[in-house]
């Protein structure tokens, strides 16, 4: 346990924060994964209109700092580079 008042509010600050990117960890993980179950299901239609929900999470964390900008591009890029492979297979 920290014994200095500056510290303390760190940790404070810290166990705060750890909240927020666990909820935008979770939010983003869930979205990437059900998008990529939709389309090894063959669901390409469905996974398209889920696209923009991805886009959405993977934006926010960007914006909160939760992940860099260039990783957030690369993610995206990704997951519509898989999402169109799917669609020329079909």
């Amino acid at each position: 346990m920290p014994i200095i008042a500056s510290a303390k509010k760190a940790l404070r600050v810290a166990k705060k924060k750890a909240v927020f990117n666990t909820r935008r960890s979770n939010a983003m993980e869930k979205a990437l994964k059900g998008i990529k179950k939709l389309v090894t299901a063959n669901k390409i239609k469905e996974a398209e209109k889920m696209l923009p929900e991805v886009y959405t999470a993977i934006d926010k964390a960007v914006k909160t700092k939760f992940i860099k900008k260039n990783a957030g591009a690369r993610y995206k890029s990704r997951i519509t580079l898989f999402l169109n492979k799917a669609k020329g297979k079909k």
